[in-house]
């Protein structure tokens, strides 16, 4: 594949998420939301769930931010469900990178990856991990985005960075839009994080080793892709805030179209 923009460009902040690719079947956030539920002004899983690490799994070395994004939505997932904090390790981390992009440092497509996690899951921590489904969530839509992360699902959302963006997180001050030059979408280039929180300003992420907040205007203007990332529907905020019937379906629906192709 082609080498995703702007994945070496800086000495610290690898990038490495190439240009969205876009399918129209994909299962849609929105199609499987139940009855709204009252969300706080401000929710952050760590801090319900404290002592889960932020490593940068290898991404000031490499272009594996996808697979980086994956390890930090993968601890969070097995902490609900283990009750303990996974040891994921940097070369985990790479050897899936690698395994996806065919031993080359070039970045990788997020949906491509997404449904390689959703097939066939991935090794950490020495045990294997599958999601059960993932569905797209429409960047502008803010509420979606605030009801994936109270339902502790949290997002995978691609960003089309500035060279702005730079600048603010060298000085650790919030992503917000400027004016001027280097405030064009992607003209540092594309970057995947696992969003596992948000406040009245606007989402907080994971990446490089620490967290990192956004504006809401920072998303509309530089998020070009958005999943929310079920592992399955076992708790009591995903039971009442996820339509399982509706993911089953679309899952069933999948399976027939795979067993068709071949």
């Amino acid at each position: 594949m082609a080498i995703a923009k702007g994945i070496q460009a800086h000495k610290v902040f690898k990038l490495g998420k190439a240009a969205p690719k876009r399918d129209q079947r994909n299962l849609m956030f929105a199609a499987i939301l139940a009855k709204p539920v009252k969300l706080p002004k401000e929710y952050d899983f760590d801090l319900q769930h404290p002592g889960i690490p932020t490593p940068m799994f290898a991404n000031d070395e490499l272009g594996d931010c996808v697979i980086a994004g994956r390890a930090h939505q993968t601890l969070r997932f097995e902490d609900i469900e283990q009750g303990a904090v996974l040891t994921i390790t940097d070369a985990e981390v790479k050897t899936e990178y690698f395994k996806q992009t065919g031993g080359h440092d070039t970045g990788l497509v997020v949906l491509d990856s997404l449904k390689a996690w959703r097939a066939r899951g991935w090794r950490a921590a020495k045990n294997r991990y599958k999601i059960q489904a993932f569905a797209e969530i429409v960047p502008k839509d803010h509420t979606a985005f605030k009801r994936a992360v109270y339902m502790d699902i949290g997002c995978g959302i691609g960003l089309s960075l500035p060279v702005s963006a730079q600048a603010q997180v060298q000085a650790g001050k919030p992503w917000d839009v400027v004016k001027g030059p280097g405030s064009q979408p992607g003209s540092w280039g594309g970057h995947y994080v696992h969003v596992c929180g948000y406040t009245k300003r606007g989402p907080t992420c994971v990446t490089w080793g620490r967290k990192q907040v956004m504006t809401w205007g920072f998303i509309d203007k530089y998020c070009d892709e958005a999943y929310a990332i079920i592992d399955a529907v076992n708790t009591a905020k995903k039971k009442r805030g996820l339509k399982a019937a509706a993911i089953a379906e679309f899952l069933d629906s999948l399976k027939k179209r795979e067993k068709k192709r071949k």
